[in-house]
């Protein structure tokens, strides 16, 4: 148990009575030191995934226990700076692009088609424009039943990240963290998705994803990388 904002919120090996829950976790859920981020986007996307995605909701007036939404990272895209034409970061530092030109271990959220929100983490470097895209989660507690989490826009209504929460400290870990794996995952490579327009860039093999997750989006042959292939 732990005590954030003034109120109780179950962390660690306690099971969330919420609906969704599907299985205790079996390791402490503690926010990972900052040291993790400070990668490469291409080196962080694949470490991501396994990892346990946090978010604490607000405290119950009441006092009450509180239980996190927590899910585990299973799909991931890497996005690689001002040279990467399909990072936001290839526009400069900008209104929008200034939390991801940012310190690593931030959150960068974003709107996407006028209607969906996209969690993403900075990393490497302030003033390196890397960030990755978490693409999907596999629900572990606090979630709602039947709520789909396979795509960047469904994930975080699932589990209430917003544009409110760009530029969080992922490492404070006060709103929003990013706890260790509980086991390793079988990952498998793929170009990206929905970058086509990035030309050669778009073939990069810099999607990641748990094999054995029934949470990964399914994007259609079409969409990933440039000519459809799927790696």
């Amino acid at each position: 148990m732990r005590r954030v904002n003034g109120s109780d919120i179950v962390i660690g090996r306690a099971r969330s009575r919420a609906a969704g829950a599907v299985e205790p976790s079996s390791s402490p859920l503690v926010p990972l030191p900052r040291a993790f981020f400070e990668r490469d986007a291409l080196v962080l996307a694949r470490a991501l995934v396994g990892t346990r995605l946090v978010v604490l909701p607000p405290p119950d007036p009441a006092g009450g226990l509180v239980a996190p939404r927590v899910a585990r990272i299973v799909e991931t895209e890497a996005y690689r700076g001002p040279k990467d034409l399909a990072c936001h970061a290839r526009a400069g530092v900008t209104k929008r692009t200034r939390t991801l030109y940012g310190p690593p271990g931030h959150a960068y959220v974003f709107l996407i088609y006028g209607m969906y929100d996209c969690f993403n983490v900075v990393s490497f470097g302030e003033g390196r424009g890397h960030a990755v895209l978490v693409r999907a989660v596999e629900p572990i507690s606090g979630i709602a039943a039947g709520k789909c989490t396979a795509g960047p826009g469904r994930l975080t209504r699932a589990l209430e990240i917003t544009r409110e929460d760009d530029a969080v400290d992922l490492v404070a870990g006060h709103r929003i963290f990013v706890a260790e794996r509980d086991r390793r995952p079988r990952i498998g490579i793929t170009p990206r998705v929905g970058v086509a327009y990035a030309g050669e860039w778009a073939d990069r093999p810099w999607r990641f994803f748990d094999k054995d997750s029934a949470h990964v989006s399914r994007p259609p042959a079409k969409m990933i990388g440039r000519a459809g292939t799927s790696g």
